[in-house]
C-alpha cells in the first residue's frame, strides 16, 4: 500500500541524517542491479496472474509508453478509450496502440477484474479522467504534468489514499540508473551536506507544437520542468521559497513561456531548475548536479545517463576526485511498469509518497507563476 498521505511536506532538512530521512527507504534501498526485476527469491513461485489493464486518452505526448506494458509479462492491455475521433483515428496507425479494442470510458471502467488504468489524455482532461478513475476504485499512472487545480489534485491523492490506491506519476526519470545511483550516495552520505542542485531540461520545439504548448500559462516549465523538478524535490523536499523567471525570448508571437528559470531556495541550499524551448539539441546537455560538502554528482545527459562523481576521499569501489560512471542503456517506463506491478500485488510500498507528489505539483505551479489554491 503507498505511504500514508500528509497535508503538508516535511520541513526541508540538508544535514546528511535529515536528507536521508526524508528520502523514501523504499526508493533508497534500490540497487542497479534491481532496476526492472521482480523480486527474487529462492524459491520463485511461478508465473503470476497478469494485471488487467487499459489507458484513458492517446492525446498525450507519451500516451505510446503503453507499448511498455503490451510487451511486459506482468499486464494483460484489455483496452483503449479515446472519444475524440481525429485523435484515435492517428493512434490507430501507431503501432504501440494498433489493434486494441476501443471502447467508452463507461465500458473499460466496468471491465470485470480491471486493476489499473493509464491516464494518457491531453493536459486539460488528465485530472478529470484521474478522477473518475480512482472513484471507480483503479490504481493509475498519471501523466505529466497533474494539471493546473492543485485543490482537485489533492482531493484525487486522498480519495487514493482512502482506497489503498496507487496514483504513480509519469515523471521519467525516476528509475534512471543514474538516479538511482545518486540517491545511494545520498543514503550512504558520501555526498556530505548538500547545498546547491542545478538541473536543466530543455529542446527545441517546432512552431506548431509552441502553440498547442502555448495553451498553458507554465509554458515549458509546465510541459518538461516538472520532470526535473520531481527529482529536486526527491533530493532536498520542498523549498520554502520559489522564485519563477518567466520569459518569453523567441520571435515567434505565439505567447509561449519559452524561457523558463526558477530558484528554490532552502535554509541551506539552492537549486535552479531550468527549461527551454530552444535549445539546439538540447537533449545532450539535459543534467542534474548536485553538489555537498564530501561531493559533487553531475548526469549528463539524463535520458542515455552517464555521470562525473567527484569526492573527497574513497567511498566503495569510487575513488577520491573525478571518475566517470557508465549506465547501461536506460528504457523509459520499463522499471516504472515493473515498479508498479509490485505495489499492486502487494509485494511492496510505492516509492513516492502521496505527499512527495503533492509538494512536487505545488512546487511546478509556484515556478510557473501560477495559483496553488
Amino acid at each position: 500500500m503507498p505511504h500514508r498521505f500528509r497535508n503538508h511536506w516535511t520541513r526541508p532538512r540538508f544535514s546528511r541524517r535529515e536528507v536521508l530521512s526524508g528520502l523514501s527507504a523504499a526508493t533508497l534501498a534500490v540497487t542497479l542491479p534491481q532496476l526492472g526485476t521482480s523480486p527474487a527469491s529462492s524459491a520463485d513461485p511461478g508465473p503470476r496472474p497478469r494485471i488487467k489493464l487499459g489507458q484513458i486518452g492517446v492525446g498525450h505526448a507519451h500516451a505510446s509508453k503503453l507499448s511498455v506494458y503490451r510487451q511486459s509479462p506482468d499486464y494483460e492491455v484489455v483496452g483503449l478509450v479515446e472519444p475524440d475521433e481525429g485523435l484515435r483515428r492517428r493512434a490507430e496507425g501507431q503501432a504501440a496502440l494498433r489493434d486494441l479494442p476501443w471502447m467508452t470510458r463507461e465500458q473499460l471502467l466496468n471491465v470485470p477484474g480491471l486493476q489499473a488504468v493509464l491516464v494518457e489524455t491531453r493536459v486539460r482532461d488528465l485530472l478529470d479522467t484521474a478522477e473518475a478513475c480512482v472513484a471507480a476504485g483503479k490504481h493509475i499512472h498519471l501523466d505529466k504534468p497533474a494539471g493546473e487545480s492543485l485543490p482537485q489534485f489533492q482531493r484525487i491523492l486522498e480519495n487514493a489514499e482512502r482506497q489503498g490506491l496507487l496514483v504513480q506519476m509519469g515523471y521519467m526519470y525516476r528509475y534512471n540508473p543514474a538516479i538511482v545511483l545518486l540517491h545511494r550516495f545520498l543514503k550512504e552520505g558520501w555526498l556530505g551536506d548538500v547545498f546547491e542542485v542545478h538541473t536543466v531540461m530543455s529542446k527545441v520545439v517546432e512552431p506548431a507544437a509552441r502553440r498547442q504548448l502555448a495553451e498553458y500559462p507554465g509554458g515549458m516549465m509546465f510541459e518538461l520542468g516538472c520532470h526535473i523538478l520531481d527529482l529536486v524535490l526527491g533530493i532536498l523536499g520542498e523549498p520554502r521559497q520559489v522564485t519563477p523567471f518567466i520569459q518569453h525570448a523567441s520571435p515567434l508571437e505565439d505567447g509561449l513561456a519559452d524561457n523558463m528559470l526558477a530558484v528554490l531556495s532552502y535554509p541551506r541550499a539552492t537549486a535552479t531548475v531550468k527549461s527551454s524551448a530552444l535549445e539546439v539539441a538540447g537533449g545532450e546537455r539535459r543534467h542534474l548536479v548536485v553538489c555537498g560538502t564530501e561531493g559533487t554528482f553531475h548526469i549528463q545527459p539524463l535520458d542515455n545517463p552517464s555521470a562525473r562523481v567527484a569526492l573527497s576521499q574513497t567511498r566503495d569501489s569510487y575513488q577520491r576526485g573525478y571518475q566517470d560512471v557508465r549506465f547501461p542503456k536506460y528504457v523509459r517506463y520499463v522499471d516504472d511498469a515493473a515498479d508498479m506491478a509490485r505495489v499492486i500485488r502487494g509485494d511492496k510500498p510505492s516509492d513516492f509518497s502521496y505527499a512527495h507528489d503533492l509538494a512536487v505539483q505545488r512546487t511546478l505551479l509556484r515556478a510557473c507563476g501560477l495559483p496553488v489554491d
